[in-house]
């Protein structure tokens, strides 16, 4: 079972990798646009996202019901 976890902690990783990586290729992008534009399973990129903003790499900001996640400075 740990070795599950870890494979799934390690995923989640790598698609902040990736996530992070996109956003400084092409800017802030919703939720609903990373999940079309990154290959990743949707809530292993919900779950990275989350991921980068705990670490303070992205904030979330959200206007009329779309979050929009982007890089900090």
């Amino acid at each position: 079972m740990v070795t599950a976890q870890y494979s799934s902690l390690e995923q989640i990783g790598d698609t902040a990798g990736v996530i992070w990586h996109h956003l400084n290729d092409h800017g802030p992008r919703t939720l609903s646009q990373l999940a079309k534009e990154v290959d990743a399973q949707r809530d292993v990129i919900m779950q990275a996202v989350g991921w980068l903003a705990r670490e303070g790499k992205v904030s979330i900001e959200e206007d009329h019901g779309k979050k929009t996640v982007c890089l900090r400075s």
